[in-house]
């Protein structure tokens, strides 16, 4: 198996310098020296991290011209967010049940009134 067939968005977002770039790129396409004008690391570097997030299906490159273009295809990013809605329903199902129980818990423990007589 081909290190590309095995890209997928996890990979795209799990690098810093990725994820600033999907976020430069988010609402307007840029050249790739405009991104990376934004880094104090090489071109060749940039060059990279845009060919891992073109794999991913994070960014699609078009050329105009001499320039080349990187335009975010977020959409993807719906993957991510279907995977953590499966944890999160878990942990919101298991901090129900501790509330549930402290709940419990503190009625159980709560200070029986005495009956006050007047003389």
């Amino acid at each position: 198996m081909s290190l590309e067939a095995r890209r997928d968005v996890f990979q795209a977002i799990s690098d810093p310098t990725r994820r600033q770039i999907i976020n430069l790129i988010a609402h307007k396409s840029m050249t790739l020296n405009a991104i990376a004008d934004n880094f104090a690391i090489s071109r060749p570097a940039i060059s990279q991290h845009i060919k891992i997030l073109t794999e991913c299906g994070m960014i699609v490159v078009e050329k105009v011209g001499r320039e080349r273009f990187c335009e975010a295809k977020l959409d993807t990013l719906s993957e991510v967010s279907n995977w953590v809605d499966q944890y999160r329903q878990l942990w919101n199902d298991k901090f129900n049940s501790l509330d549930k129980y402290l709940n419990k818990v503190q009625l159980h423990n709560k200070p029986k009134k005495q009956n006050e007589k007047f003389n």
